[in-house]
């Protein structure tokens, strides 16, 4: 079952830039060990920054530490129909339960075109597709009336949504109400739409590693109705993550790498480069004391 909390993992590095094993074993078996349903790969794992070797590397090495304890998707988007093949039909080989894919991000496709490219993904991989708008990051929304035809034509068996485009929220209830209800879609907000995602219907959400336990008590807290635990946990980690948002992608990955190095879950704060923006000591001290309170919270 693709449903409940799905961490995207961030992808730890050596100082050289290759990926770091190690840490990364440690980072999927702290996420089980929390409880984790299962772990993904895709923008904060900085897919897009990796080598053609190293994506397929970290989709293997997820599989394999994986070894069964949870769903595992991988990200196959890409600038060609042709790569993205090759990565979707890897993540089959290797064993993995589901395939997310992103638009290319380096044109403003066409509807045909970009019909072309999912339902190629669609019918030439066997697992199951997540349609992930991206465009709070990169590349451009895609319209409810898309995901309906494709809805439409596949079935929600076979693919499933990650919408994040503005405003998310009432995109989320759009999705929902244009298909009656069938759509199985994900919240990839990071945690800081997380309550009003659930309460729109979602199946899931994906947010990254570094506030982990957090977003699981949260999530609990959602199925259970205890209000008072929801509010209680979720203010500091929306305000964690509105400090990620300031610098879009580049935020996300340094504050959640810094705060995978605190916690004593990967080695390094080493991101792919360049990078636009990197964590100032005045926006550190401020997560540590959101930080602070989250645990307590916990």
């Amino acid at each position: 079952m693709i449903r409940g909390v799905l961490p995207v993992l961030h992808t730890p590095l050596l100082a050289d830039e290759t990926i770091d094993r190690e840490s990364l074993e440690r980072e999927i078996d702290w996420c089980y060990e929390l409880g984790a349903d299962g772990i993904c790969g895709a923008m904060v794992s900085e897919v897009l920054r990796l080598t053609y070797e190293e994506r397929l590397e970290l989709t293997r090495l997820m599989s394999e530490v994986s070894d069964g304890r949870g769903a595992v998707i991988a990200s196959v988007g890409a600038e060609s129909t042709r790569q993205a093949l090759v990565f979707a039909r890897h993540a089959e080989e290797v064993g993995c339960d589901a395939v997310m894919a992103i638009p290319p991000v380096t044109t403003a496709l066409p509807e045909a075109a970009l019909w072309d490219y999912f339902s190629a993904l669609a019918e030439q991989c066997s697992l199951p597709l997540i349609v992930q708008d991206a465009s709070s990051y990169v590349g451009n929304a895609i319209s409810i009336d898309f995901y309906r035809r494709l809805l439409e034509q596949y079935g929600a068996e076979k693919i499933r949504f990650k919408p994040e485009a503005s405003p998310i929220g009432p995109n989320l209830s759009a999705l929902r109400d244009a298909t009656d209800g069938l759509a199985l879609i994900y919240d990839g907000s990071g945690g800081i739409l997380l309550v009003d995602a659930y309460r729109r219907g979602i199946s899931g959400t994906m947010p990254g590693v570094d506030l982990l336990d957090g977003i699981i008590a949260l999530w609990k807290a959602l199925r259970t109705g205890d209000e008072a635990a929801i509010y209680r946990i979720y203010f500091p980690i929306c305000a964690i993550v509105a400090l990620q948002l300031q610098a879009g992608l580049d935020g996300f990955l340094a504050i959640e790498k810094y705060l995978l190095v605190k916690r004593g879950i990967i080695s390094s704060e080493q991101r792919c480069t360049p990078h636009a923006w990197s964590l100032d000591e005045e926006t550190k001290a401020e997560v540590d004391r959101l930080f602070d309170l989250l645990m307590q919270a916990l």
